[in-house]
């Protein structure tokens, strides 16, 4: 199973978004909360070539965006080939 990583925030409901879509595909990840921590927010958004906002989703060390990002792979077929490595 691929290694996913996810930049969140407790209060982000696209964020919960992103973990119910990933839950329901069973994929298990690591969360990474960065609220309140302007560093590790920082070390988001060098790894998310400078996006801010959250979540920030990374699979086996790939950024592949936020959200909605997540949910056009999903749309387009392209997400479960990723969790499958």
């Amino acid at each position: 199973m691929a290694q996913i990583e996810i930049y969140t925030t407790y209060t982000c409901p696209y964020c919960h978004a992103a973990k119910d879509l990933l839950k329901r595909k069973r994929a298990t990840f690591s969360e990474i909360n960065v609220a309140g921590d302007p560093v590790m927010r920082s070390t988001m958004s060098g790894r998310a070539n400078g996006r801010t906002s959250v979540p920030q989703i990374f699979i086996d060390g790939q950024h592949v965006g936020g959200c909605d990002d997540l949910y056009a792979l999903d749309e387009a077929g392209q997400l479960d080939p990723l969790l499958a490595r």
